[in-house]
């Protein structure tokens, strides 16, 4: 198995940078990058991206087939507790200060 990824974008072969010049003088071409794969526990979107250039390009052409991967039919809801304490400033005039807790309901 290689330890490279080529970029997935979708323009990455068309971009005019020294380092993408391949072939000898007459035959010269853009060629898409390499990527280093990093350790297992590291992989991520710079996994097969060399650029966050080629990763939104890749994300706008393919946004209709990523969604219908995992639709999303109902909106995500975190459970929070609204704390408000009393609290004084530099100058000692009182002021409310609003915390947003999370909460868990799993009683762990």
């Amino acid at each position: 198995m290689s330890n490279y990824n080529w970029c997935h974008g979708p323009n990455c072969h068309k971009s005019h940078t020294q380092d993408r010049i391949r072939g000898v003088k007459g035959s010269k071409v853009l060629r898409t990058r390499k990527v280093t794969l990093p350790r297992p526990e590291y992989i991520n979107m710079y996994s097969y991206f060399c650029s966050n250039g080629c990763y939104n390009d890749y994300a706008n052409t393919h946004i209709n087939e990523i969604v219908a991967l995992h639709p999303r039919t109902e909106a995500l809801e975190t459970p929070i507790d609204v704390v408000k304490e009393q609290a004084t400033d530099y100058f000692g005039r009182p002021y409310v200060n609003t915390k947003i807790v999370s909460v868990d309901n799993n009683g762990g």
